[in-house]
């Protein structure tokens, strides 16, 4: 492996490290405040960076196996593992945000306001923006659709930082308390788009299965 790659890779997977150590940290404090202040928003919120909690780690493993040595075909298969658990982890945050939020428009579910919910998602306005420009700029260098993929997955968690927080400051000052799940509803058609393109990728990835493997 020529030496330049091979920083490359280190450089990545320092990124996943680092991306897994902040996701977990936000699951925690916003599963806290999402199930606190009864927010649909901020639930789905904490899912999706649960999410982003094992694209990532699962992204480090296939760098990790890179780096060690193991062979091209090996390399493919855990590029197409990777892309397969981001696009099963799309569907997942899609179907849970669609069904909280609706059952909470039928039933007009209020959300109360929470201060620890503000904290992280101003310190996430920060934070995702870090990430993406390296994954992306790691992603480009290694030609890796995975770690493109999982800049489309930490922006889509920019995206749904803003309307979070959006809906989270229309119903404390408005008093509109459908504006909490419609913000969690706008996440979907995203997600959806992001999974569908990771499935397609993987799909488009084929190798040789080793009779040892």
């Amino acid at each position: 492996m020529e030496k330049t790659r091979e920083n490359n890779l280190k450089q990545a997977r320092t990124i996943q490290i680092w991306n897994v150590i902040y996701d977990v940290i936000e699951v925690v404090v916003s599963l806290i405040a999402g199930i606190t202040a009864n927010s649909s928003a901020l639930i789905g919120w904490a899912l999706d960076s649960t999410i982003e909690v094992i694209s990532a780690a699962t992204l480090g493993w296939r760098l990790h196996g890179e780096l060690k040595g193991i062979d091209e075909e090996k390399v493919k298969r855990r590029k197409k593992i990777t892309l397969y658990v981001i696009a099963a982890s799309f569907t997942l945050v899609c179907l849970f945000i669609s069904y909280d939020s609706i059952s909470k428009l039928i039933n007009k579910e209020t959300a109360s306001w929470s201060t620890l919910g503000l904290i992280i998602l101003l310190v996430s306005l920060v934070v995702n923006p870090i990430l993406i420009y390296f994954k992306r700029k790691y992603g480009n260098k290694l030609d890796s659709p995975a770690l493109l993929a999982d800049a489309k997955d930490t922006f889509i968690c920019l995206y749904q930082t803003v309307v979070v927080l959006i809906g989270l400051l229309l119903v404390n000052w408005m008093g509109w308390w459908w504006a909490d799940p419609v913000a969690a509803l706008l996440i979907v058609p995203w997600a959806a788009k992001e999974g569908w393109e990771a499935y397609n990728k993987a799909n488009d990835i084929n190798y040789k299965i080793a009779q040892n493997d």
